[in-house]
């Protein structure tokens, strides 16, 4: 099985002419029931990843809302929790420097405050998972975000990627909670973290082959050899990633008690190295004309996206993984290592 269905010549760019915001395009597919994923774990984790990477393939910002909704989602069912119907989710789990929500008091008074940043949806959004830091362990509050007490920052967010996506910083002034999502160290300690973060990776690998279809649509009338060579490499570079998140799924739906931390560390170094390189390569090969046109868009986006991944670090700690395995490695180990690089959801920009 492959990740990426190939599509009909020209398909992806007249499905992105179709334009709109992605705020309404994701209720759109809301009320169309496209957003109901099959769970992760349970036999289709990779037709879930498909359909997360045809969303980044078509629109990064589109795919951002839609992969935090469905995230959202599973984590809720994970926690025996059925999802508000018919709203839009997000999960805002972001702590960059020294800001973060935080939860004080106890069970049926808890006290929601803090500054979250990169909360991906904030305008529109009917809901989001916030997670939190708290006494014992970090926890989830589903939060209806049309309570007095939230405050949206329009202006903080300022780069030209992403833009659609409508990530902004968000202030919570001391709401009053009752109901939470799971028990303390619940949102990390669970493997659908994990899993999560190799769902993001496949979003990753859509938007390079987005840019990647572009490419061959502009070569197909006049290419040189140069262009060509590069267009392979390119291809080559997701055909790979493609097989590594199959693989990946497919470990995980075998053994769903497992979180499979080193195979989704893997597996998204490999999809960043794709979009690094893509991101290198592209602009190349298509030169001023298709930049000045729009791919720049595209470039942007997936520039901004990829940053999830946190470089060194994330390899680092997929080095620790890979030094303290015990079993044989690949797609099936769940791997030792440091507690850090998952991705369940997180916005933009996300320390952890």
């Amino acid at each position: 099985m492959s990740l990426l269905v190939p599509e009909p010549s020209g398909s992806a760019a007249e499905d992105r002419r179709e334009g709109g915001r992605a705020a309404d395009r994701l209720a759109a597919l809301l009320r169309r029931g496209e957003l109901e994923l099959p769970p992760p774990g349970q036999g289709a984790t990779a037709g879930r990843w498909a359909r997360l990477a045809a969303w980044g393939r078509e629109s990064l910002p589109l795919a951002r809302l839609a992969e935090g909704h469905t995230d959202a989602v599973a984590i809720l069912r994970e926690a025996g929790t059925e999802p508000v119907p018919g709203v839009r989710y997000g999960v805002w789990a972001a702590r960059a420097g020294g800001t973060g929500a935080e939860l004080t008091g106890d069970a049926g008074a808890w006290v929601l405050r803090g500054r979250v940043r990169f909360c991906s949806g904030a305008p529109d959004l009917e809901r989001a998972l916030v997670v939190a830091a708290a006494p014992g362990g970090s926890r989830i509050v589903d939060l209806d975000l049309s309570r007095p007490g939230i405050r949206r920052h329009p202006d903080s967010w300022r780069a030209a990627g992403m833009r659609d996506s409508d990530t902004l910083d968000v202030d919570l002034d001391d709401l009053e909670v009752t109901d939470l999502v799971g028990e303390p160290g619940f949102y990390t300690e669970r493997p659908g973290f994990w899993w999560g973060g190799a769902g993001v990776a496949a979003v990753w690998l859509g938007g390079a082959a987005g840019i990647v279809d572009d490419l061959r649509e502009r070569l197909r009338e006049k290419a040189d050899p140069h262009q060509l060579a590069h267009l392979g490499e390119l291809h080559a570079g997701v055909e790979a990633v493609d097989a590594l998140l199959t693989r990946t799924a497919d470990a995980i739906d075998a053994d769903p008690k497992s979180p499979h931390r080193t195979a989704a560390w893997t597996a998204r170094a490999a999809a960043e190295r794709l979009c690094r390189t893509v991101l290198d390569v592209a602009p190349r090969v298509a030169g001023v004309p298709a930049l000045a046109g729009g791919s720049a868009d595209r470039l942007a986006d997936l520039g901004m996206y990829v940053r999830q991944h946190h470089g060194e670090r994330d390899l680092a700690a997929l080095g620790e993984a890979v030094l303290s395995e015990t079993g044989s490695s690949g797609a099936g180990s769940s791997g030792a290592g440091s507690s850090g690089a998952g991705s369940s959801g997180a916005g933009l920009g996300e320390e952890r």
